[in-house]
């Protein structure tokens, strides 16, 4: 269509392609064999890199401290930021040892 996805349309395709695989490396459609899958694959595409899905269902992932850029610096369409700093998913996210979850199992 010409336009760049939004960050939801970009995770929602991240996150169906992530089920995919693990739907074809589970070789089954059962949620418990497909979720067990999918929680021990890298999710590692456009959306999040080196990323893990952990059992109380949450995607840690790097997260980006970003500038827009001067119309001077952007090198074409929908070149919009520089990244300052990246956060590291271990620092971005509570940890489920922390009570980051209390419906996690134990």
């Amino acid at each position: 269509m010409g336009k760049m996805p939004s960050a939801m349309q970009a995770s929602d395709y991240s996150s169906v392609t992530h089920w995919l695989k693990a739907v074809k490396a589970a070789g089954t459609l059962d949620a418990d064999a497909v979720g067990t899958k999918m929680r021990a694959m890298p999710v590692d595409d456009m959306f999040a890199r080196n990323a893990m899905l952990r059992i109380d269902g949450a995607l840690v992932h790097d997260l980006y401290l970003v500038q827009v850029k001067t119309p001077t610096e952007s090198k074409g369409p929908w070149d919009y930021y520089k990244i300052l700093a990246t956060i590291p998913g271990s620092q971005a996210f509570p940890k489920l040892e922390d009570g980051a979850c209390p419906l996690a199992p134990k």
